[in-house]
C-alpha cells in the first residue's frame, strides 16, 4: 500500500507539472515528493502512539525540505506540494486526494482551540502561493484559492475564492460577481492580508482576556 501511494503520488506530478521529465528525477529531486514521502512515514508512529518519534521526523524533514507537515495531519493520495518552501500543514488538518499546494501556503487554525481546528480539504483542490486557510472548515472537492488568500469559512464544491478575506467569485462554473478567474497573478496587497491574519489573533487573544476577567470576578479577584 505505501509504495503503491508513493507510485501514485510521483505520477501525480508527472501529471500536472510540465517540468517533471521523469519519475526517478522527481523521486529524487522534488522536495514536495519527499515530504509527503516522509509524512506518511511519521503519520504511521503519530497513530502508534509514538509521537516523539513521529515529530523528530516532520522536524528532520521540515530543515531539508523547507516544508512543516504535522505528523497528525491526515493527507490523501497524488499531492502536489510544488516548490513547498514555507508550506504549513498543521496536525488536524485534512487533505483529500489529487490536492495541489503552491509554496508559502498555510492550513492553520486561528487560536489554541483543542480538537479540530484545522482546515480540510475535499478532492481535486488547488490552494495558490502565500494562500492562508485558517479555521477547522471544509473547502469543497474541485474548488480553488487564489495566490494570496486568506480563507475563513466554509467553501462549497466547484467554486473558486479570490481576496483577503477571501470571496468565492465563482461557484459550480457560474460567476458570482464580476472579477478575473484565478491566474495566480491578481494578488490582494500583501499589508492587507497580513493585517487580516493580525486582527483575528487579536480577537482571539481579547476573547481569552475576558473569559480570565470573568474567572478573576467570580474569585472575587479585584484585577483593576
Amino acid at each position: 500500500m505505501f509504495l503503491k501511494d508513493v507510485a501514485y503520488d510521483i505520477k501525480a506530478v508527472l501529471e500536472r507539472d510540465p517540468a517533471a521529465r521523469n519519475g526517478f528525477e522527481v523521486f529524487l529531486l522534488y522536495p514536495g515528493i519527499h515530504a509527503v514521502i516522509w509524512h506518511r512515514v511519521a503519520h504511521f508512529f503519530y497513530k502508534c502512539k509514538l509521537k516523539f518519534i513521529a515529530r523528530l521526523i516532520s522536524q528532520v524533514v521540515r530543515f531539508f525540505t523547507g516544508i512543516e507537515i504535522h505528523p497528525g495531519a491526515q493527507i490523501g493520495r497524488g499531492l502536489f506540494i510544488d516548490h513547498g518552501m514555507g508550506v504549513v500543514i498543521g496536525e488536524t488538518a485534512v487533505i483529500g486526494d489529487d490536492c495541489t499546494i503552491y509554496q508559502g501556503v498555510t492550513l492553520g487554525g486561528t487560536g489554541k482551540d483543542r480538537g479540530k481546528r484545522h482546515p480540510t480539504l475535499g478532492n481535486n483542490v488547488m490552494v495558490g502561493s502565500g494562500a492562508k486557510v485558517l479555521g477547522p472548515f471544509k473547502v469543497g472537492d474541485n474548488s480553488k484559492i487564489a495566490a494570496g488568500a486568506v480563507v475563513l469559512s466554509e467553501v462549497p464544491n466547484d467554486s473558486t475564492c479570490v481576496g483577503v478575506p477571501a470571496r468565492i467569485v465563482k461557484c459550480e462554473g457560474k460567476r458570482v460577481e464580476h472579477t478575473v478567474d484565478l491566474d495566480q497573478v491578481a494578488i490582494p496587497d500583501p499589508v492587507s492580508m497580513q493585517l487580516c491574519t493580525l486582527s483575528v489573533h487579536i480577537t482571539n487573544l481579547e476573547k481569552r482576556i475576558a473569559e480570565l476577567e470573568k474567572e478573576l470576578a467570580d474569585r472575587g479577584v479585584n484585577h483593576k
